[in-house]
């Protein structure tokens, strides 16, 4: 490959990536930093709350403010990694061996190890598994959220965790109720809405199994000859692990059926296999396509 000058652009945003993620980092070290010592971060400063313990009457002690700072900053990091790390190995064709050695290293390869003792199929049984694991995750900060503005306690849920909550300092005057019920009512059309979404995903999901029972018998009708000419002809969807039906096009290519990439598309809305970035209403349904 050959080598050419970096030119101003490059370097520009170069340079603009870095100084986002060094204020980023400066800014999580200056709140972490604070909120160990016991002192206010600048958000609760600026509005006068102190962080109490759940007897209200004193300040968290330094093993709770500990947990809270595992609770809201490593577990959510560190299940994000572990669970993409578990779909990587899951859908790797081979062992992916890694050359750097640290504590990541060790949990990546104590991965490999687990997966390399499943067999094919417990391999594809558990892939829409840590999928679904993964919607759970982000369902229950939307569920954590809707509560927080019905119930105005436990913004984070890293703080419900360590029992760590808020009072006031100075103003107590009442606050006005209209404001409270506001966010009652914003509380209620989130848990409708996560109420619509729980169903939609999983009317989709029983639609699916029935297309998947619906091919099984089709496939099992024909002779065996022309199943087999079937099945030669058309590929596998990598998201349901069955024969296409209904086959679509990503913009880059791809073919999966309608209905499993529409789905992913709700989530996430990229190729499940090279991650390239598209909008759903780019997908191309691909009538009579055999």
């Amino acid at each position: 490959m050959p080598l050419v000058p970096a030119n101003q652009p490059q370097l520009m945003r170069s340079s603009q990536k870095d100084e986002f993620y060094q204020n980023n980092l400066t800014n999580n070290a200056n709140e972490l930093f604070h909120t160990l010592a016991g002192y206010q971060t600048l958000g609760e400063e600026y509005v006068s709350i102190i962080q109490v313990d759940p007897s209200k009457r004193r300040i968290p002690s330094r093993m709770r403010r500990t947990a809270l700072i595992f609770f809201h900053t490593f577990v959510p990091y560190l299940l994000d990694k572990v669970l993409i790390c578990i779909e990587n190995e899951l859908e790797a064709e081979a062992p992916q061996t890694s050359r750097t050695w640290g504590p990541v290293s060790h949990v990546r390869l104590w991965i490999q190890r687990a997966v390399g003792m499943l067999t094919e199929s417990q391999r594809k049984a558990l892939v829409p598994l840590v999928f679904a694991l993964q919607q759970g995750i982000t369902l229950l900060y939307r569920l954590h959220l809707a509560v927080f503005y019905i119930t105005g306690a436990f913004y984070h849920i890293g703080k419900r965790a360590a029992g760590v909550s808020y009072l006031r300092v100075g103003n107590v005057a009442g606050d006005d109720p209209r404001i409270s019920n506001s966010y009652r009512l914003l509380g209620a059309l989130s848990l409708l809405q996560l109420g619509i979404t729980l169903t939609l995903q999983f009317n989709n999901l029983r639609q699916r199994q029935r297309a998947r029972h619906q091919w099984k018998q089709h496939r099992n009708l024909l002779p065996s000859h022309q199943a087999s000419q079937s099945s030669s002809r058309s590929s596998r969807c990598i998201l349901c692990l069955e024969e296409r039906r209904n086959t679509s096009s990503t913009p880059c290519g791809h073919l999966f059926c309608w209905e499993c990439i529409t789905e992913w598309c709700n989530t996430k809305t990229e190729c499940p296999l090279c991650r390239e970035k598209f909008q759903p209403h780019r997908l191309v349904y691909l009538r009579n396509y055999k």
